[in-house]
């Protein structure tokens, strides 16, 4: 049985939202009919043992939520070009699509594990590549994820909450862009809230099956995204540990077969990458030493968290090393592509605003993910201290543990890592939120009759109002109005609350209303506007004018008109420097650089970035598109791989426009030793690379290692020992007779 957040377990049951379990439940089935009686169809439309409008408006978040996600699915064309490159490699070749390589012919991969390419590659592979099967697995998992979020919290506080927790989750601006788009974020998301539900289901009967069947979920999340998918698992560990009715000894056990779960799965993908000879498999792009477990605790792990202090050393450039095209423009990058610390270019304050406390109400993650964080904690705190005398085994306290778990440790996470960290990550977030908020709401309004509970839920609604206020005014152009509205509706619903409107005829109604629309107005608008608009590139960011970064879409911009929160334009990177890092310019084709370092936005530095195909480059991780001559040219070619390029970005552009295999060199930051000179010496004897094409560069990775290429090395002996060609604007040089 579990317990409602009011202070008093005496409240009135009548004035109680239906709860599974409860008296309460009975006389409303009673008096709206949902019972087992009825046709097959009425059963099938309404269920049994429950009112007639639970399956019904349960069966509506589902439909929203799949319009939100797939209406104009394609209007995002590619998305991020560097994972589309893998997930057509991956429909093309099953080596590719289990490696998750950039290309079919198994050179390099993604900086990244490929369990989140696997459903794309596999309905390319059916259907054929194109934009709608690469998005489609991303948007049916976020209508999955809002489906799972319905189902866990209503198993514990009834159908009310599991609609506001749904319904919270799939009007978060950040999912609405992330579920529709082909990062690997989409799936990690779906495989945390699977993981949420089965504890739910375990902690209810002690299931160790169950229990079982989260650690390999998230053994899953970790193949999605690694260290990132297992952030979670202390709250869904204490949660079980607390509450599952069944004794201690038992309690250590199932965790035990929980983690056996995790290492089963993630584990069996691991040894098939160690065991594999890497003469059979691509090489693993993030790594210095081919190293699946390097790039989990280096690149991808403890610099994600700590900047260079936790993953290697600063990436530095090379002084005074001539190049060819964007070979060159690496040296300029300096530490650009380093983690960087909190004040360091490659850092979380580049693109995330400064480490801290406040990061995730800064301006960069805000109107991302803390609409209704500020509601969270309310209830959270609120929760907690009005469950606090419950039973051991109450599931109430058990899923606030979860989901206020799940909240505090991925909020302090990001928070105050100093390596990358991108707005867009803020997904992981959302589920937390709308948890706590599910079940926080339904509970106090459950309990409203008492004091305690009336007031901690008209200071949360007049907070959120607030704040959504707040955050609608960081886009003055947009909807001007609307933040007055919310401001006007939060106020009306908490002074409802206080003085007991919702006794009167209808008022309960009224306030329930007001309180929805001054909490959820304002980021159901904001995701509406996400979803309407195309994202492309490495860094998307919600809201109505696709604001964005680093090669971004829409009405955002590459280096050279990178757009705020505010819509306004700088020249260059945030702060309004001036062009690419060290003040240097794209130029079609690259030419020769002297690798000079200097701070981003500084003045010194004359190694230069061409986009192949003579056309502006997107940025690290961005767009670049090649010329319809190169691409051309690319297409004629037979060899194993059309050409070889100097970063991902570069690589995965041309492979898109012309269907044919590029090695991606240096892989997504540029700067990883793949391949060796004495290795492209070797596939340039046996005939298996076609064209050279200088240009190109980072892929965009700032990951927070330096690295040692043999990009410059290469780039040289290619211009020493073959004859340059131009195709279009395009320094081309052809290495097979």
């Amino acid at each position: 049985m579990t317990t409602s957040l009011a202070p008093d377990a005496t409240a009135d049951p009548s004035s109680l939202p239906s709860r599974p379990g409860t008296d309460s439940d009975a006389r409303r089935r009673s008096r709206s009919g949902g019972d087992s009686s009825g046709s097959r169809w009425q059963r099938l439309a309404f269920g049994v043992d429950q009112p007639r409008w639970v399956r019904p408006s349960a069966f509506g978040l589902v439909v929203a939520s799949a319009f939100l996600y797939l209406w104009n699915l394609t209007n995002s064309g590619y998305a991020n070009s560097f994972y589309a490159a893998a997930i057509q490699a991956g429909s093309k070749n099953w080596v590719a699509w289990f490696f998750g390589s950039m290309d079919a012919g198994n050179a390099i991969t993604v900086d990244k594990p490929p369990a989140a390419f696997w459903l794309p590659g596999l309905l390319g592979r059916i259907f054929g590549f194109n934009s709608f099967t690469m998005l489609l697995p991303e948007a049916l998992m976020g209508v999955a994820a809002v489906a799972l979020m319905y189902a866990a919290v209503k198993r514990v506080s009834g159908p009310v909450a599991g609609l506001l927790a749904g319904g919270a989750l799939a009007a978060t601006p950040v999912a609405a862009l992330m579920f529709r788009f082909n990062n690997p974020d989409a799936m990690l998301t779906f495989c945390l809230v699977l993981a949420a539900y089965c504890t739910v289901r375990a902690i209810e009967k002690a299931g160790w099956k169950w229990l079982v069947a989260a650690g390999a979920v998230i053994g899953l999340a970790f193949l999605t995204k690694m260290l990132q998918g297992v952030i979670i698992v202390p709250a869904l560990g204490l949660a079980y540990v607390w509450a599952a009715p069944t004794t201690l000894r038992r309690r250590l056990v199932h965790l035990l077969g929980a983690l056996g779960g995790i290492i089963a799965v993630a584990g069996a993908y691991i040894l098939a990458f160690t065991l594999t000879p890497t003469s059979i498999r691509p090489y693993m792009a993030g790594s210095q030493t081919n190293s699946f477990l390097e790039l989990t605790f280096g690149y991808n792990g403890l610099a994600r968290i700590f900047g260079n202090r936790g993953g290697g050393t600063p990436s530095g450039a090379p002084g005074g090393a001539a190049d060819v095209g964007a070979a060159a423009g690496q040296s300029a990058f300096g530490n650009f592509a380093g983690g960087g610390g909190n004040g360091g270019p490659g850092g979380g304050s580049m693109f995330g605003g400064s480490a801290g406390i406040l990061r995730m109400f800064g301006s960069s993650f805000g109107t991302e993910i803390s609409w209704l964080l500020p509601a969270a904690l309310i209830l959270l705190v609120a929760g907690l201290w009005f469950t606090r005398r419950a039973i051991r085994t109450d599931r109430v306290r058990a899923s606030l543990i979860i989901w206020g778990g799940w909240t505090l440790l991925t909020a302090a996470v990001f928070s105050f890592m100093t390596g990358t960290v991108h707005p867009y990550y803020a997904i992981a977030l959302a589920p937390g939120i709308a948890g706590v908020i599910g079940i926080g709401g339904a509970e106090l309004w459950r309990g409203r009759g008492y004091w305690p509970s009336r007031i901690v839920l008209a200071v949360t609604i007049l907070a959120t109002s607030i704040w959504t206020a707040v955050l609608l005014g960081r886009d003055s152009s947009w909807l001007p109005w609307l933040k007055f509205v919310i401001v006007v509706l939060g106020v009306l619903a908490a002074i409802g609350l206080v003085v007991r409107f919702d006794r009167l005829r209808l008022g309960a109604v009224s306030v329930a209303v007001a309180a929805l629309l001054a909490g959820g107005l304002g980021s159901t608008a904001f995701t509406i506007a996400t979803a309407s608009q195309g994202h492309t590139g490495a860094i998307p960011t919600s809201g109505p004018s696709a604001q964005g970064g680093f090669g971004s879409g829409g009405n955002g911009a590459g280096f050279g008109g990178f757009r705020d929160r505010n819509g306004s334009s700088t020249e260059g990177l945030p702060g309004g420097t001036t062009g690419l890092p060290n003040g240097t310019t794209g130029t079609p084709g690259g030419t020769i650089g002297s690798g000079t370092t200097g701070a981003p936005g500084g003045t010194t530095g004359s190694g230069t970035i061409g986009a192949p195909g003579g056309t502006q480059a997107g940025g690290p991780g961005g767009e670049t598109s090649a010329s319809s001559e190169l691409v051309a040219l690319l297409k004629q070619t037979t060899t194993k791989w059309s050409a070889a390029t100097n970063g991902s970005n570069s690589a995965a552009s041309l492979e898109l426009a012309s269907d044919t295999n590029v090695i991606a060199m240096g892989g997504f930051t540029g700067s990883d030793p793949y391949p060796s000179l004495d290795q492209f010496k070797a596939l340039v004897a046996s005939g298996q690379v076609t064209y050279y094409i200088a240009g190109g560069g980072m892929g965009g990775g700032f990951g927070g290692r330096g690295g040692a290429s043999d990009t410059s090395s290469i780039a040289t002996w290619v211009q020493q020992n073959f004859q340059a060609t131009t195709v279009g604007n395009t320094t081309v040089y052809k290495l097979v007779k």
